[in-house]
């Protein structure tokens, strides 16, 4: 089975070559690439969807009482605690693999979770009691989406190493991490509406169906390696001097992990991912709680961060690539300011449409930024390209572990400062104060613009 398994999910061998005319050649190699890209957009679209599907629904879960906020920051942090460490495994065992094979498991093990998730939500609505056993259910099986999640990013990125040259990949990369928002976006409107039409189990089998999707999408469209499909590496492809020829991939790993300018933006990075998912992970419930929106209401707010976040990331790449000839500091630096005064905007801003909505939009541009630059591509550029994986997994453990922790303090700080009271008609009434969390997530924002200015003056890797 181990053998099986190890064979099934390898890189693929080279093929042999399909033409020897260069502009047919050419020309294939547009078709495939493009095919790719959008495969890896467009799949790691679903897998947000999937991902972020219960921050959606946490207001009518409380309502239900199903769980409390402490019990729903474990279930979250559950995904998040496991994501962290298959980012950082994952990232190392796709160099060596099918992405194409890789991507499609993950995504079709995250649908599965959710479906999980959703006929919990059916049993204890048919009145079961048994909701301490729903929680270990819940958390186990969000836990294990987090895995299944952790296999999207590393094939996605892996794809854009192996198939696009390095005077493009900020703007391949760049497009890609759209991908963040497209499936926030899609969440928070689709299931949204699921959620409040149906109610909050549903909503966990539209992500079901929206994840079958991008596995569909995955498998038609991916190809594995420029080799793979009977054509030249990508260094040939693009006349570009290979330089790390002579080492392993195992050999470039082990480089990556001992490289300090990696690990400072990586701590860069899981700050600003606590900045990021405290208001994903909260921003509607925030909403609802302390400036009285309702839930079709709050999810339209947070969504439009998630909307304008495809601006930022779009835009990130290529004005890197073109004003800044690939150096993307000035402009990580500038987004992680915005950021901060987005946040500010957001939390004391009052309960104005004008104001939330502007707070969200600056929030979505600058998160679509750091995105793309904290999140992967400003330690991808500094490392040889067939150890883009590493680099992304070491980035990508930081950054998880440390939005998981926020999950699980937020939701310890939210409960502690919760006030119960009973209102004249005899009902029972909860009030949430964010004041103390609130500082934190803005504290978290500040730092993570703070620490990249340590690398400033660390170059790209040509290798």
């Amino acid at each position: 089975m181990a053998n099986f398994l190890i064979d099934f999910y390898k890189i693929s061998q080279p093929a042999a070559p399909r033409t020897q005319d260069s502009a047919d050649e050419q020309r294939r190699y547009r078709k495939l690439s493009l095919q790719t890209f959008t495969a890896a957009t467009l799949g790691y679209s679903f897998y947000y969807v999937c991902r972020t599907s219960l921050s959606v629904m946490k207001k009518t879960m409380l309502d239900d009482g199903m769980f409390d906020a402490s019990q729903l920051g474990i279930i979250g942090s559950a995904l998040l605690f496991t994501y962290a460490v298959g980012k950082f495994v994952n990232g190392f065992v796709c160099d060596h693999c099918n992405i194409r094979r890789f991507m499609a498991t993950g995504l079709l093990l995250s649908a599965l979770a959710n479906a999980v998730m959703g006929f919990t939500g059916v049993v204890s609505g048919a009145g079961s009691s048994l909701l301490t056993a729903l929680f270990i259910v819940c958390a186990v099986m969000w836990g294990l989406n987090g895995w299944a999640q952790s296999m999207g990013a590393p094939a996605s990125i892996v794809s854009l190493s192996r198939w696009f040259p390095l005077n493009r990949r900020g703007t391949y990369y760049g497009f890609f991490s759209a991908s963040h928002n497209i499936g926030e976006f899609l969440s928070f409107i689709f299931v949204g509406q699921i959620v409040a039409v149906a109610g909050w189990q549903w909503g966990f089998f539209g992500a079901t169906l929206a994840g079958i999707g991008g596995v569909i999408i995955v498998l038609c469209w991916m190809h594995d390696t420029p080799e793979s499909c009977g054509l030249p590496p990508v260094e040939v492809l693009a006349h570009e001097q290979k330089h790390d020829s002579q080492h392993s991939t195992k050999e470039l790993q082990r480089q990556v992990l001992r490289m300090p300018a990696v690990w400072i933006l990586a701590a860069a990075s899981a700050f600003m991912y606590i900045a990021r998912y405290s208001l994903n992970s909260w921003g509607v419930l925030f909403l609802q709680e302390v400036k009285g929106f309702d839930t079709v209401d709050a999810t339209f707010i947070i969504s439009i961060n998630a909307l304008f976040g495809i601006l930022g990331t779009v835009c990130s790449g290529w004005l890197s690539d073109v004003l800044f000839k690939g150096n993307r500091n000035v402009p990580a630096l500038l987004a992680g300011i915005l950021l901060t005064v987005s946040y500010v905007m957001f939390i004391y801003g009052g309960n104005s449409w004008f104001i939330n909505i502007l707070s969200m939009v600056l929030f979505g541009i600058s998160v679509g930024v750091l995105i793309c630059f904290l999140g992967g591509l400003m330690a991808v550029d500094i490392v040889p390209r067939r150890a883009s994986g590493a680099a992304l997994g070491i980035v990508g453990i930081a950054s998880y572990v440390a939005a998981g922790i926020q999950d699980v303090v937020s939701g310890t700080l939210i409960d502690r400062n919760l006030t119960v009271v009973v209102n004249e008609l005899g009902e029972t009434v909860r009030h949430y104060d964010f004041h103390q969390v609130a500082l934190c997530w803005i504290g978290a924002s500040v730092i993570s613009f703070l620490l990249p200015v340590l690398n400033w003056k660390r170059k790209k890797t040509t290798d």
